[in-house]
């Protein structure tokens, strides 16, 4: 599903709309921006694409079987009809597919990293899941069955993933009609917030339609305003905490509770249930009023370095999306392993932390080093030049901040 060329394509005008909705809203005064949270969001979504890439998921294989063995060929091939119905059904079954990873708590621990971000902008539309490919295909597996093709099944996925981008944004308002039909930012920032009164609402892709039909819409209320995030809040910058924190919170209430039965329940229970024994342990979050975000204080040199951390990770991003026939599955994965490195690093560093500079300096050095003095990855491609002149800038400009450090340390020891 995640696996259209569209999408692919889309990537670099995605990051041209960010930067045209971050410049509209400076110029307005209604900038929705915070340099930490919009890294975290991006590269996020950078590193979900390598499960893509890598085909690490089986639906592939499970749809060519089941298209195989039991297709009912109810659609003609090359018709509208055919594409018009995928059109639709895949909306549908989007619907019940991104409700259920709301209601059922194993599913909502690989959904819940879109939800993290306490901004909502174009870059929170990027915030997509490294795991969701386990489940994933369940859902879309009756539009195989009838007979829909794969690359029609493929092309309408990856239009549908498309048009959900545009609808994360606060720079758009009430849009008449279309709020009654389509998917719209007003609509959907009310599906990201985590007001008592918004929470688990307006789960269409494309169609609110279903929302209506099925009882789940909840419009905007112009007396209480969205308050973005998640119920536990993440209080963290790290891509790879943000993928696994609720299956970590799932592992330890399985290992804590006593009774046998609720060590299953808890997989798929809703996703607020807690088991007696570990009730009172639960945190008790008041989202009535605006709570403080997340926003652990930096300094403009690291804001700077943020910047320049987030334009080369997607730089390589764009790299190795262009150059893949060049590369080898194991090449592809290095890049996977020294991107999701990258982006943890800077991920930490933003925490304020005990993963300070020094930290960064020489995790940085020890990375350089596997990269140019062993045969780790191969040298000769554009991609891993292109790592090695980011990690190495990298660690000029982590010393210059760090050296930046000592000078001012210096200077009011001597005054």
């Amino acid at each position: 599903m995640d696996k259209s060329i569209i999408i692919f394509l889309a990537i670099p005008v995605f990051f041209l709309m960010i930067a045209f909705e971050l410049v509209y809203g400076i110029v307005k005064k209604k900038n929705t921006y915070r340099i930490n949270d919009a890294f975290t969001s991006i590269t996020i979504g950078l590193i979900s694409r390598f499960p893509v890439i890598l085909n690490l998921g089986f639906q592939g294989a499970i749809f060519i079987y089941f298209a195989n063995k039991f297709n009912i060929n109810l659609m003609p091939n090359n018709e509208i009809i055919t594409w018009l119905v995928a059109f639709v059904l895949y909306d549908f079954f989007y619907y019940w597919m991104h409700r259920l990873h709301h209601e059922i708590r194993v599913l909502w621990a690989t959904h819940v990293v879109h939800h993290h971000g306490e901004d909502f902008n174009l870059a929170t539309a990027l915030r997509q899941t490294s795991t969701g490919f386990i489940w994933k295909w369940i859902f879309f597996l009756p539009m195989i069955i009838i007979g829909i093709p794969g690359e029609v099944f493929v092309s309408v996925a990856g239009i549908n993933l498309i048009y959900q981008f545009w609808v994360h944004t606060r720079h758009i308002g009430h849009l008449g009609w279309m709020e009654k039909v389509f998917v719209t930012p007003m609509n959907h920032g009310v599906h990201h917030a985590k007001n008592k009164e918004y929470i688990d609402a307006n789960y269409g892709g494309v169609f609110i339609i279903w929302d209506r039909f099925f009882g789940t819409y909840i419009a905007e209320k112009n007396s209480i305003k969205p308050i973005y995030g998640t119920v536990s809040e993440l209080k963290s910058w790290n891509p790879i905490w943000a993928n696994m924190q609720v299956f970590y919170q799932m592992l330890k209430d399985t290992l804590e509770t006593k009774k046998t039965s609720d060590k299953f329940k808890i997989w798929y229970s809703k996703t607020n249930w807690k088991p007696d024994d570990l009730a009172t342990k639960a945190s008790k979050t008041d989202v009535s009023g605006q709570p403080d975000k997340y926003n652990p204080i930096m300094t403009s040199s690291i804001q700077y370095f943020a910047l320049f951390q987030l334009f080369m990770l997607m730089a390589a991003s764009v790299a190795i999306i262009l150059t893949l026939n060049q590369q080898t599955r194991v090449d592809t994965l290095l890049f996977a392993v020294i991107t999701i490195t990258c982006s943890t690093f800077t991920g930490m560093l933003l925490q304020n932390g005990w993963f300070n500079c020094k930290s960064y300096l020489v995790s940085s050095v020890l990375l350089f080093s596997l990269m140019t003095l062993l045969p780790v990855i191969n040298l000769e491609l554009l991609v891993s030049q292109l790592f090695v002149l980011y990690v190495g800038l990298s660690i000029f400009f982590i010393s210059l901040i760090l050296l930046k450090k000592d000078n001012l340390r210096t200077q009011v020891l001597h005054e």
